[in-house]
């Protein structure tokens, strides 16, 4: 039986509205157990997508790889060049990479210069498919989940929207 793709929403792009939606997404609490669940919630998620996609969640503190995974066969080594990319953008910047993308409006040598990276500049990426994880009464970002593959939007968007299903009470 075909599973049934879901549309993967598309994000905002004002920085307003994407600052509103980064900052509901704070946790009660974060564990392994947590990042387990987060990332089968995403995989499950992603696999209906024939394309292939590299989920990683790892501690902001220690580098410690909690979750990571594949969706499909085709997952080229430079998918985990995004995911670390990504993911030294949210912990440098404390901001979702989304956010640094539209804030940049895309426009990587603006980013470099703007923060005087020189040739660290590709050690980061303003693409979409990191985001931070907080967690309410703790100071800074906890840890940070990476999706690489899709569109960069979509990479965004189905983090937002999984852990919004998963940890935003409906009122």
């Amino acid at each position: 039986m075909a599973q049934i793709v879901r549309p993967i929403p598309t994000p905002p792009k004002d920085l307003e509205t994407i600052a509103k939606i980064d900052a509901t997404l704070v946790l009660s609490h974060f564990n392994a157990d947590d990042a387990w669940h987060l990332g089968n919630a995403l995989r499950s998620r992603l696999i209906a997508i024939s394309s292939p996609v590299v989920i990683n969640i790892s501690l902001a503190n220690q580098n410690q790889t909690l979750f990571h995974t594949c969706t499909h066969s085709g997952i080229m080594p430079d998918n985990d060049v995004w995911v670390t990319r990504k993911r030294k953008t949210v912990l440098r910047w404390g901001m979702s990479t989304w956010y640094m993308h539209c804030k940049f409006d895309g426009d990587e040598v603006a980013f470099r210069d703007k923060y005087g990276l020189g040739a660290s500049a590709g050690e980061y990426a303003i693409h979409g498919g990191g985001v931070p994880i907080r967690v309410k009464g703790v100071e800074g970002v906890v840890a940070v989940v990476v999706v690489s593959g899709l569109k960069q939007h979509e990479d965004h968007a189905v983090i937002v929207d999984v852990m919004q299903g998963l940890y935003i009470q409906k009122t």
